[in-house]
């Protein structure tokens, strides 16, 4: 099975190009390092959440050379507008009745984006969204504690977990530290102690067990998640759970970059978003602080 895949999507000009990625980026989307060879071009660009969407239309309809759906549609017309670039058939416009708002951007050589938004949290609606962390490790620091014990498996899941890193922007090899230690039921106290220096933003916590013939498999692995779940809330700092807890060698090795995955890479995704998500909370106002102001000003007035 395939480990990972991109989209590609055809600029039919070298303007359309550059304009597309202008565009994407203004919509938010993450672009990395712009790639030059000798007969094309190409820049990835990482969006926050990620899907693929097989679409069969069942009646006629002028296919766009790239479909987007997002959030705050309004907000992108905007933006769009701003950059100069025509937009054509807005079929709801800017009438806020419409829980969907549908346009088309069209750029000068003829490559056509069809862009569907949902008007949430809007009117004092309720927005399902709510706050989430991104997926951006710029400027984040990572710890990885990594069992020694099957290091066959373990070895790729720290493997992927690096490349998870990577692709979210990880600063460079200094934003990552990586501590070994004998087995997974040494995880714990690891973490543990890296999450205390405040050093991190999140611990990503990388072993694998298999399951035996006495009951030793399940006390380790109790143990495990309690001690790291515990770590995290006590020292208030992520972790990332990619421990493997397996049947058989062969479960082991499809979740260690076979047919289900790389659970490295799914830790340190979870660890680069809850990192972003801590960040997120701690920076909006507390109620604690808000009702502090409302006092302050109250008392004010009364003077």
């Amino acid at each position: 099975m395939i480990e990972w895949i991109h989209l590609g999507v055809q600029a039919r000009s070298m303007q359309d190009f550059e304009l597309l990625t202008k565009l994407l980026d203004t919509l938010g989307l993450r672009g990395r390092d712009l790639e030059d060879y000798g007969s094309y071009r190409l820049q990835t660009f990482l969006p926050p959440v990620a899907a693929l969407e097989v679409i069969h239309r069942k009646e006629s309809h002028e296919s766009a050379d790239l479909e987007l759906t997002i959030s705050d549609p309004d907000s992108a017309v905007e933006s769009i507008k701003k950059m100069g670039l025509t937009i054509v058939d807005d079929s709801s416009g800017p009438d806020p009745v419409h829980t969907v708002r549908h346009f088309k951007v069209r750029l000068p050589d003829g490559t056509t984006i069809s862009v569907t938004g949902f008007r949430v949290g809007r009117n004092g609606s309720f927005d399902p969204a709510g706050v989430q962390g991104n997926l951006t490790a710029k400027g984040r620091k990572f710890a990885v504690v990594v069992s020694r014990f099957n290091s066959f498996i373990v070895e790729r899941l720290l493997s992927g977990a690096l490349d998870a890193l990577n692709r979210c922007g990880m600063d460079g090899k200094d934003s990552v530290t990586i501590a070994r230690v004998p087995g997974s039921f040494e995880i714990p106290s690891a973490a543990r102690t890296l999450a205390e220096t405040r050093k991190y933003d999140a611990i990503i916590c990388l072993g694998c067990l298999l399951r035996g013939d006495t009951a030793h498999y399940d006390v380790i692995v109790n143990e495990v998640a309690r001690g790291i779940g515990q770590s995290a809330q006590e020292t208030g700092i992520p972790h990332a759970f990619g421990v493997l807890t397996c049947d058989t060698l062969e479960q082991a090795i499809d979740r260690a970059g076979l047919k289900m995955g790389n659970k490295g890479f799914e830790a340190a995704l979870a660890a680069v978003e809850m990192a972003n998500l801590k960040k997120a909370v701690s920076s909006q106002p507390s109620a604690h602080r808000k009702a502090g102001k409302s006092k302050t000003r109250k008392q004010a007035r009364n003077r």
